[in-house]
């Protein structure tokens, strides 16, 4: 079974690493979306594989350490494309939710990464 849960916040950044001439290079932001997917045998007892509010609890902290942020400034994320993100939330998320099974982080409604660990 797989469940997952979704998450918004708004960050600024910009990349570090580009030619002087690419649009990324400055500042700007976007209201990301992030899907966490958990991945496992359902408990028969419950129903469910993870409660919703213990997930939601797990990550919510991290979203909020984000939002309203510029992410160059966030320990790790120093060079913040959407892949870096993702393995930001990654690392951080995985020891809370042993099920994690696949990060998805969209910068814009038609441009994302999938990360699977």
């Amino acid at each position: 079974m797989v469940i997952y849960k979704q998450f918004s916040f708004d960050s600024a950044h910009f990349l570090p690493n580009v030619s002087e001439n690419h649009k990324c290079g400055r500042m700007h932001g976007h209201t990301y979306t992030l899907t966490v997917f958990l991945e496992g045998e359902v408990d028969q007892t419950t129903g469910w594989l993870v409660d919703f509010t213990d997930l939601k609890d797990a990550v919510d902290p991290l979203v909020k350490s984000l939002d309203h942020r510029l992410l160059n400034e966030i320990p790790g994320l120093e060079n913040p494309t959407s892949e870096r993100l993702a393995e930001w939330f990654w690392i951080k998320i995985k020891p809370l939710m042993p099920l994690l099974s696949k990060i998805e982080i969209s910068e814009t409604p038609t441009s994302g990464v999938i990360y699977t660990g």
